[in-house]
């Protein structure tokens, strides 16, 4: 049998008023913030579980009419605002531990190597405890401010 020689994936538009979870689902930030996880479960709880909770693959599959729905619903929008003003909040903090302890250091980036992170189970790129480790101490360096 030969094989067509393009293939095409459709996948839902969203809605302006939530184009932000795209950012979102971007970003892990989500992965740790409870109120961020739960817009992406509230649209479609049982797609949620099904993309195994990674948001660009929910994103994909989301049926337009959830979507639709979502985008229509008042208080879905509010949470979204919330959420997004934490996210910018959190994104532009300024006063960090590493900002606050070393005033002097530019913007220098530290590097972090490991053969596994365990950052989320959307990411499946951890096997054990060392990996679970390691996205323990990413985590922890985007907290503290860390470039």
């Amino acid at each position: 049998m030969k094989k067509a020689p393009y293939t095409f994936e459709v996948v839902p538009k969203l809605p302006k008023k939530l184009e932000f979870l795209h950012d979102l689902g971007l970003n892990f930030w989500w992965s740790w913030t409870p109120a961020a996880e739960r817009l992406f479960a509230e649209i479609d709880p049982q797609l949620w579980t099904q993309s195994e909770h990674n948001p660009i693959r929910f994103l994909r599959a989301v049926r337009q009419e959830k979507l639709a729905q979502a985008a229509e619903n008042e208080e879905v929008g509010r949470r979204l605002h919330e959420v997004g003003e934490r996210l910018s909040a959190y994104l532009q903090e300024g006063q960090t531990w590493f900002r606050h302890a070393h005033p002097d250091r530019g913007e220098e980036l530290i590097g972090y190597f490991s053969a596994e992170f365990g950052l989320h189970e959307s990411l499946p790129v951890y096997s054990g405890g060392l990996g679970i480790l390691a996205g323990d101490h990413c985590k922890s360096a985007s907290d503290l401010g860390l470039p």
